[in-house]
């Protein structure tokens, strides 16, 4: 599991998801006493208002974990022809949907709870993101992207770090072998598209941008992130082939600006 691979979204629906659950255990539903103590309430759980928990809280609980879920599945990966995270996102409106007719309704002489209004609004918020993270740029940014180390400019030495080869210990082999573990007096430089033999070489992105799936398919393995040190280890065009800290493959399409190790 590779933290690196949430955003600033999944981290906006993980933390709607803690407060629906701490919305589970208030008060759902109370009894309006006029003032006199010993008033009856009841919250998320109470069977006599089945089928609150799983139509609204379990609902939208389950509806997080698929999302966040599917960042660290293979791409391509679905269930009856559905993503994971379409799926999720179904189940978080799902939950938004339920949530909303409590407050349109309810039983005679009970009073809205502490629990339901917060419940509305975290399965509101969950919905909402869940249906916006990939359209807007600033919940599609890396969630954790500050903490990894400045990029080096182009063709200066790389800092060491997340994702990059400590002295003598080169990615993929023994100390003092490069990459495939093939002995060499120097580090590998990239050449020319199109010219001569490719060497895998350390690169850093500008912005966040997708990895492709290998099979030319439009859909993304991963989002490489900035401050993270990647292996390039083949050149299709202008395109490279970039192999991410957890050991996936895909196709950067877009190189432009790419700083290198």
């Amino acid at each position: 599991m590779n933290i690196r691979s949430l955003t600033r979204g999944d981290g906006v629906l993980i933390g709607a998801a803690v407060l629906l659950f701490i919305a589970s255990f208030l008060d759902f539903y109370s009894v309006d006493c006029h003032g006199q103590s010993g008033c009856p309430s009841y919250n998320g759980w109470s069977s006599d208002f089945f089928p609150v928990l799983p139509a609204i809280f379990l609902t939208g609980l389950i509806g997080t974990g698929l999302i966040i879920g599917a960042r660290f599945q293979p791409a391509g990966r679905n269930l009856l022809g559905l993503t994971l995270a379409q799926w999720g996102t179904a189940f978080t409106v799902a939950a938004a949907w339920s949530s909303l007719w409590t407050l349109a309704g309810g039983p005679d002489g009970l009073d809205k709870g502490v629990g339901e209004i917060l419940g509305f609004i975290a399965t509101l918020v969950l919905a909402g993101t869940a249906l916006a993270a990939d359209r807007i740029p600033a919940l599609k940014a890396p969630l954790a992207s500050a903490g990894g180390p400045a990029p080096a400019p182009y063709g200066g030495a790389p800092q060491a770090g997340y994702g990059y080869p400590q002295p003598g210990q080169p990615y993929g082999g023994q100390p003092g072998q490069p990459y495939g573990g093939q002995p060499a007096a120097s580090a590998p430089a990239a050449p020319a598209a199109g010219a001569g033999e490719f060497a895998p070489f350390w690169f850093a992105v500008p912005v966040a941008r997708p990895l492709f799936s290998e099979d030319g398919s439009s859909s993304t393995i991963a989002e490489l992130a900035p401050g993270t040190w990647y292996l390039a280890v083949e050149q299709r065009g202008q395109a490279l082939v970039a192999q991410t800290q957890d050991g996936r493959r895909g196709v950067l399409q877009d190189t432009t600006g790419i700083q290198r190790g």
